[in-house]
Order: structure tokens, then C-alpha cells, then sequence
């Protein structure tokens, strides 16, 4: 199978280095033409500055990049040159009304169009381990499936076109809930002196596990935000999601709630930060927090 990738951030690069591993015929592109040629040095395969030309002849063209206006510039870019078949794959964050929208531009050249965001963060990028929602017509969805096989832990689809980026913004309303009341869990046992290590050992077995409390608690009580999926992106999927909400009638308090927090982040010059560093905004008594976050460190 003859791929393009089509961007290569922190989830991006892994990704295609994935495809090739798996023995693939893989081209690249990036808007900086240094991280490709990066690529290529550490994985073989070709690059190209023009996504057209990264894009032509292959039988699928895989994306991840950033917001809807990259994923429509690339697109308009690249239209011309797929051949008929061909299958594009849009591993972006995106609205659902661009999705729909690409689906019926691609549909009139004969190229099928999966809009197929993921979850799992840079680790499960890396991992190969990434979960996979899919919007889009049967006939392309065997073909994505195949595509994607190399980085993918779990890949369902999830309905029509439109559909994967739907589930996504499911998927981002409930790390933000869960993400606050984690914050606000360990905001609490820090101020209470608690020791955090043994709070966590005691409760993660319970009702109140969850990824997050496995993966980010610590780092939270240790004020380590370095890492993992940035508040910036956070934001602009949790617009994504309320948007589509205002349109649907849906009512999201504790989103819409979260994504306030999240400005807060941002305006304390956190946007780069992993989303766990929502406890920034909550102040820790120092006689307490600084002795508990040694005990973690």
C-alpha cells in the first residue's frame, strides 16, 4: 500500500514512523520541511514540501494536523492530485461539519473520505496503541482499517461521515469533567496534609480510578505539566464541542465550565502545558502542598 502522511507533531511523527516499520511505501509532508527531513533520516521513505506531490498516486493519504482551516488548506492542495479511489484519511480534531463537507467534495472525484480523530496522546502515538473513532462509508472504512493498523489499539466505526469527529467531542467532555474533579481530588489532599501517594493507592482501586488517575496524579501533586496533550489543543476541541452543542440543543454546564478553567491556564501562560495542569489555578496551602509534593518527587 502507497501512503502519505500528511503532518508529523508529536502524534503525527510516530505515527508514519509506524507505517513504514510495518513495511509500507510511506511520503511525508510537514509544514516544516526541517521535521520531515527528520523523518525520512530516521525512517527511510521519501518527503516532499507540497503535499500535492506527497499526495499523488498514493491509495491512501493519511492527516493529522491542527484545526480546520489546515486540514481545508491542505485539502484544497492536494484535491487536484489524488487519483480516483484513493481513500483520505483525517486523523485531525475537526468539526463534524467539515468532515460531512470533505466526504461530499471528495465523493464527486471518485475518493473516499474517513474522518478518524484519535485518543491516546503522544504515549499511545509512540505505542502504537492509539484509539481510533471512524466516520464514513463502509466501502472506505476496510481501507482505513488497514491503513491505520500499525498504530492502532482500538479502531470502531462509529457511523456516517461526520460521526468519528462526533464521538471525539464525547470523548473530550468527559476528560474535562474528569480531569476538574481529579485536580480538585488532589487539591484537596494536598491541603489536608494528606500523604498522596497512599491516598492514591487507597482509592485507585475503587470507584474513583480512572487513566487520568493513573497516569497524571502524581505528576499533578508534583506540579509536573511538561508532557502529554497541551491546554491550547484542549481548547479548541472543547470549542469544537460546544459549538456543536449550541447547534444541537445539548447542554454542557460542566464543559463549558472547564473550558473557562482552561482560559485561566492559558492566560497564567500554561497553554503549552499538559491538561492535567488544571490544579494550577488552585492554590495549595504551602505548609502542606510543597511537603506532600516532595514525598512524590
Amino acid at each position: 500500500m502507497k501512503v502519505a502522511f500528511l503532518g508529523l507533531g508529536v502524534m503525527g511523527f510516530p505515527m508514519a514512523g509506524h507505517l513504514a516499520a510495518a513495511g509500507f511505501d510511506v511520503t511525508v509532508f510537514n509544514r516544516s520541511s526541517a521535521k520531515a527531513d527528520a523523518w525520512r533520516s530516521a525512517h527511510g521513505g521519501a518527503a516532499h514540501s507540497d503535499p500535492a506531490v506527497a499526495a499523488a498516486d498514493c491509495d491512501v493519504v493519511l492527516m493529522c494536523l491542527g484545526d480546520d482551516p489546515d486540514v481545508a488548506a491542505v485539502m484544497d492542495r492536494i484535491l487536484p492530485s489524488l487519483k480516483e479511489g484513493a481513500v483520505v484519511v483525517d486523523h485531525t480534531t475537526a468539526s463534524p461539519a467539515l468532515a460531512r463537507r470533505l466526504h461530499a467534495d471528495l465523493g464527486r472525484v471518485g475518493v473516499g473520505f474517513v474522518d478518524a480523530p484519535v485518543s491516546g496522546g503522544e504515549a499511545g502515538a509512540r505505542n502504537g496503541k492509539l484509539a481510533i473513532m471512524c466516520g464514513g462509508e463502509i466501502s472506505a472504512i476496510a481501507t482505513a482499517r488497514a491503513a491505520t493498523a500499525p498504530y492502532t489499539g482500538r479502531f470502531v466505526h462509529v457511523g456516517p461521515p461526520g460521526h468519528g469527529q462526533l464521538c471525539k467531542s464525547v470523548n473530550q467532555i468527559c476528560i474535562a469533567g474528569v480531569l476538574q474533579g481529579l485536580a480538585e481530588g488532589v487539591h484537596f489532599a494536598l491541603a489536608a496534609g494528606l500523604d498522596v501517594e497512599k491516598t492514591l493507592e487507597a482509592i485507585s482501586g475503587g470507584a474513583a480510578q480512572s487513566w487520568q488517575m493513573e497516569n497524571r496524579a502524581r505528576t499533578m501533586a508534583a506540579g509536573e505539566f511538561d508532557f502529554g496533550f497541551a491546554v491550547d489543543w484542549m481548547r479548541k476541541d472543547l470549542r469544537i464541542a460546544l459549538e456543536e452543542a449550541r447547534q444541537i440543543g445539548a447542554r454542557l454546564p460542566v464543559a463549558s465550565l472547564v473550558d473557562q478553567f482552561y482560559a485561566d491556564v492559558q492566560a497564567m501562560g500554561g497553554g503549552r502545558n499538559d491538561t492535567s495542569s488544571l490544579i494550577q489555578r488552585l492554590a495549595v496551602p504551602a505548609n502542606n502542598g510543597a511537603a506532600n509534593a516532595k514525598k512524590l518527587s
